[in-house]
């Protein structure tokens, strides 16, 4: 175990975090459409221009370019500091939650894979198999090697954070994808089956309130898709962080 001052600690996830979530704003981008996700390096989207180091660090660039390409001018997206800064602030979450500790590796990979995993699922429509089939494979064994979750509450996991979107696409008829039955079997893999199944309560509930409140405001209308993937990573992610509070909180007040 590292062991660093608290400030250190926090700062070091931090600028872990925004290069990391640079590189997660390339996949997000290049892995819908199949594109290599190291070459060619990064090109204005707008004029190709090849964006040299200095135009390419995380955050600061931004913020010194004002917000545009340097060569053409034209605005870029702010998803790219969006993502950066979400990649940070939860590296830091992760970070005060587990310190330098042998499972915090799988974390943040587990919390980057999601961040990937909403952001191509709210532009495209899509849960991408190459990230998640190797992502089920990559939990079980984070988690036989560092034993923070049992091998049997991850395999168990599977099954059920999988199987319960299988079941939902038979009687849905194909309601829903294959890609939110991987996402599923995924969190299992890495949460074990109680948090696996919290994740998915969690964003069975998030999407609940949002499909409402746009029905309600006219955004949406009742047969309109509204991708579950970014639901399953809030999900994931919170029952990652906080998931044995909430379930010692529920149990407590519920059972107890």
């Amino acid at each position: 175990m590292v062991i660093l001052p608290p400030g250190a600690g926090v700062l070091a996830a931090a600028l872990l975090g925004l290069v990391i979530g640079s590189f997660l704003n390339v996949l997000i981008a290049r892995l819908p459409e199949g594109r290599n996700v190291v070459i060619p390096p990064s090109l204005c989207p707008h004029c190709s221009n090849p964006i040299p180091w200095r135009d390419n660090l995380p955050l600061l660039s931004f913020i010194l370019l004002g917000g545009r390409c340097r060569r053409c001018r034209t605005p870029i997206s702010r998803r790219y500091p969006a993502v950066e800064i979400l990649t940070a602030a939860l590296f830091m979450l992760a970070y005060g939650r587990r310190g330098w500790s042998a499972d915090l590796p799988a974390a943040l990979l587990l919390i980057a894979m999601l961040i990937v995993i909403a952001g191509i699922d709210l532009d495209h429509q899509i849960i991408p198999h190459v990230l998640t089939l190797p992502g089920i494979a990559v939990g079980v064994l984070a988690n036989l090697a560092t034993g923070h979750v049992p091998w049997v509450d991850a395999l168990l996991g599977i099954l059920l954070g999988g199987g319960i979107f299988f079941v939902t696409i038979l009687a849905s008829r194909g309601g829903m994808g294959g890609g939110d039955m991987n996402l599923g079997a995924m969190l299992g893999a890495f949460l074990g089956w109680k948090l696996g199944l919290l994740a998915v309560l969690l964003a069975v509930f998030a999407g609940g309130l949002v499909a409402m409140g746009l029905l309600a405001l006219g955004r949406k209308g009742r047969k309109d898709p509204v991708p579950f993937g970014p639901f399953l990573a809030l999900g994931g992610t919170v029952s990652l962080l906080w998931g044995d509070r909430l379930l010692d909180w529920y149990l407590g007040t519920f059972i107890g």
